[in-house]
């Protein structure tokens, strides 16, 4: 016994100097400060640093030569349509898929009608879905600890007002639409982050009470009875913030200048929505993903990331730029709109509305270089899906390349180019991300991939973050 102490003595005394020299030789000591701090000034120059305590990062990286007019001609555009505003708000994807569907209701009455919906209303619904989504999610994990991998998803995101198209089609087949002169915007519809972070506290703690009621073995019955009087809650914070979503209406379509067309009648959303809809969306599309660091021609799903707990993961089929942008020619030959997503924050010159791979030189005003590709700035974090803008419209050379692309978005009239962002191709490649496409744009081959098995991945890859 006097042995086996004295060697786990000995082991013990042996380990401590090795973690206490590796802390030692990973640290910033005296010699390498002085050797960062001459090469940094070697580096760097007075001028510089003087233009920089005064001015801007982006006014000096700038690259002038793209600060004139954007060359606005392209050689296929589908129709205009009103430029909306997602303001203060996390949105995007809807509106997004919106001017989506807005756009195939125009196009089916040939321009003859036109269709507004409301985002204040599927909001309330897509919050109260998402609110249950994580209740549920907390039960269903109740037997793990709380810093389990899973149970901390829940907790960390209990909502959020981000989302994907395949979010808007399962709200919209489950709750309908409605225009939206029968459910306006409301202050906080567009502006949604405190009731974000009220609803987020209160479902933390309702979380936390679901936990007990699991661990002390109560009923699945009255688990779900509390869970009921729980969402009874949110559904009175959102009716308060969003007003209560409308059950019946009286509307009469009308035209681009405004002119009733049709006869009012009464609708349900449900009814307005299979009116303007013509059917389902769910099994009309497919979900196109441009990952890298996947193989291509394979068909993935995202565990958890839907916006309703009886609703569809996001499912998709990885594929090269070169195949997305061949379908994306195609829908837009035949003037249909759609979905798309981007990390629009790199090189965007929010004035101009133009994206460039060159807009900004950090790296010469750095004296550096930022040489990662698109398969390690996902990796990394340091790129992903971020907001969803609606693709109208390309512009092919006389080979039939892309050279540039334009995009609807949903900052308003004043933003960019009228409400309209221009990205060129490079761009395009580097930073686009999804892509809904109709499938009777798709190739044979791909629709085959995307009837494969899916292989599940984790809602916390870096790539698969909600568009806002």
């Amino acid at each position: 016994m006097k042995q086996i102490s004295v060697l786990l003595v000995a082991l013990c005394l042996a380990v401590v100097p090795v973690v206490g020299q590796n802390r030692s030789s990973g640290g910033i000591d005296t010699g390498m400060m002085r050797q960062i701090e001459q090469n940094a000034r070697n580096r760097n120059n007075a001028a510089l640093a003087g233009a920089m305590a005064a001015n801007s990062i982006d006014d000096l990286a700038r690259n002038y030569r793209n600060a004139g007019p954007a060359d606005k001609h392209f050689s296929i555009e589908t129709p205009k349509q009103n430029i909306h505003n997602q303001r203060q708000s996390g949105r995007c994807w809807m509106y997004s898929s919106f001017n989506v569907l807005r756009a195939n209701f125009a196009r089916r009455h040939q321009d003859t009608m036109r269709v507004e919906y409301s985002h204040d209303y599927l909001f309330f619904y897509d919050q109260l879905e998402k609110a249950n989504l994580m209740l549920q999610g907390v039960i269903d994990c109740a037997d793990k600890p709380m810093d389990d991998v899973r149970v901390q998803f829940f907790f960390k995101n209990p909502i959020n007002d981000g989302g994907t198209f395949c979010g808007a089609a399962d709200l919209a087949e489950k709750y309908g639409l409605v225009p939206v002169e029968v459910q306006p915007e409301t202050y906080t519809a567009e502006r949604t982050s405190r009731l974000g972070q009220l609803l987020s506290s209160k479902l933390r703690e309702f979380g936390l009470e679901l936990r007990d009621m699991v661990a002390s073995k109560k009923s699945a019955s009255a688990i779900k009875g509390r869970k009921t009087e729980m969402l009874t809650t949110i559904y009175a914070m959102l009716s308060l913030a969003l007003g209560e979503p409308v059950k019946e209406f009286t509307y009469a379509f009308r035209n681009s200048d405004g002119k009733t067309v049709t006869p009012a009648r009464t609708y349900t959303p449900l009814e307005f929505y299979r009116e303007t809809q013509g059917g389902p969306i769910n099994g009309t599309f497919i979900m196109a993903m441009n990952d890298p660091r996947r193989a291509y021609y394979k068909t993935y799903e995202v565990e958890l990331d839907r916006h309703t707990y009886d609703g569809h993961n996001w499912r998709y089929v990885n594929l090269p730029m070169e195949d997305i942008a061949a379908m994306a020619i195609a829908s837009m030959r035949d003037s249909t709109k759609l979905y798309s997503s981007y990390d629009v924050g790199k090189q965007l010159n929010r004035t101009s509305g133009y994206l460039a791979l060159d807009n900004y030189d950090y790296a010469t005003l750095f004296s550096t270089t930022f040489p990662m590709d698109k398969a390690q700035r996902i990796a990394t974090f340091d790129s992903g899906s971020s907001h969803a803008m609606t693709l109208c419209a390309v512009d092919l050379d006389a080979s039939g390349k892309p050279v540039k692309w334009k995009v609807e978005n949903s900052w308003g009239g004043d933003s960019g180019q009228a409400g309209y962002i221009i990205m060129t191709n490079d761009w395009f490649n580097a930073y686009a991300f999804r892509l809904v496409v109709d499938k009777k744009y798709v190739p044979e081959r791909i629709l085959r991939a995307a009837e494969q098995k899916p292989v599940m991945v984790m809602p916390e890859d870096p790539l698969f973050q909600c568009d806002d």
